[in-house]
């Protein structure tokens, strides 16, 4: 069975308390219909007017949200790196690839257990090479080797996870940007996983910034 990424949203931040935050420009809490637990519809227009019509994005930054990534290639974690205004926690190869010791031989005629540590396209004279290259990793960390020197040999395609967490407004742009056709197909799968994600009642938010042309 090919293992394929998997996203879950650990937290995130409940909607009233970006609402809270732009009352809190025009002293107006007491036009708030939000509840302690639950915000109000009148709240809810309230930050899309400000945060995403008013183009007063900043208000959106109260929002935070977590995930958790497992499954993404390093190729996609270097993209994902280039979205800066968030925090990852990554999985870290000087201490994992001790993971490589007990497998056996890597194959092509195998490539369902090779998926479980590197990411295969959909070509398969690449995969071939992919595959060879884990096997070469695999030797390289039964030799005895040193992970710190064994590192340099990963292949982009070799699998990672980590802990992501981002505001509202930094979501918005990479969801905007990672949904286009032109974005890699790896990281539009992972962009669309995310929005999936995002609680029901947040999308209203990032619905505008999704491409809807799979």
């Amino acid at each position: 069975m090919v293992k394929k990424m998997n996203i879950t949203l650990e937290n995130y931040t409940p909607l009233q308390v970006a609402s809270k935050a732009i009352r809190s420009c025009w002293a107006s809490h007491d036009k708030s219909d939000s509840k302690e637990d639950e915000c109000g519809e009148a709240d809810k227009k309230l930050i899309h007017r400000v945060g995403n019509q008013y183009k007063h994005a900043s208000t959106l930054e109260h929002l935070y949200y977590n995930f958790y990534i497992d499954g993404i290639s390093r190729a996609v974690l270097q993209e994902l790196a280039r979205h800066r205004v968030a925090s990852l926690s990554v999985k870290s190869t000087r201490y994992t690839l001790k993971e490589l010791k007990s497998e056996d031989e890597f194959s092509f005629e195998n490539k369902d257990k090779a998926s479980k540590y590197i990411v295969l396209t959909s070509d398969d004279d690449v995969n071939k090479i992919l595959i060879s290259s884990l096997e070469n990793l695999r030797l390289l960390a039964i030799s005895g080797k040193a992970n710190d020197i064994i590192k340099y040999a990963l292949p982009e395609c070799y699998k990672t996870s980590l802990a992501w967490s981002v505001n509202a407004r930094s979501l918005q742009n990479f969801l905007q940007l990672r949904t286009a056709k032109s974005a890699l197909w790896e990281i539009r799968e992972l962009a669309y996983n995310i929005y999936d994600v995002i609680p029901s009642e947040h999308k209203y938010l990032f619905e505008e910034f999704i491409y809807n042309e799979k």
